[in-house]
């Protein structure tokens, strides 16, 4: 068993009921192991004008290999309606394979640990409430270090649990 960390967002709709959609699926690929408050953030690099973002981070055990996951992440966005049109467009759903146990991976589907997770704080402030002291295997810091070290303007608690 392996464990994977997830980044879960999105705009659009009920989000919320989005995201239970995806835990629901992702239950049946392993078993989440933990399962951060909720954040509403506010949109970052984007184009056009959106409401501000739910995100949250969940860790998931399963025997699924990095490329059958990510498939299987884009499958669950797909079912929830996620359109990809316009880079960083408004979402239903976004799901993000942040890392997975300690590999480091750079293929033409996957990059791993994600590229830019440890310039998000609304990425970093989820998953330091459920790994604080998960170590970056490339920038050997944890969690909580690297969320000490950003600015959290724009990150709200929106619900500790949901």
């Amino acid at each position: 068993m392996s464990l994977a960390l997830i980044a879960l967002g999105g705009n659009l709709g009920d989000v919320v009921s989005s995201f239970q959609f995806a835990l629901d699926w992702l239950d049946e690929l392993g078993t989440i192991q933990g399962k951060s408050s909720l954040y509403r953030t506010i949109p970052v690099g984007v184009v056009d004008a959106q409401e501000d973002y739910l995100n949250a981070v969940v860790s998931l055990e399963t025997t699924l290999v990095p490329e059958e996951l990510l498939e299987e992440l884009l499958n669950i966005e797909h079912a929830r309606g996620r359109e990809r049109f316009i880079k960083n467009g408004a979402r239903t759903l976004d799901l993000d394979l942040l890392a997975y146990d300690d590999l480091v991976l750079n293929t033409e589907r996957l990059t791993l640990p994600h590229p830019r997770m440890w310039e998000r704080a609304f990425v970093l402030k989820p998953l330091g409430d459920i790994l604080p002291d998960w170590v970056h295997p490339l920038k050997g810091q944890k969690v909580w270090e690297a969320v000490s070290g950003l600015d959290l303007e724009g990150v709200e608690l929106e619900a500790e649990v949901w």
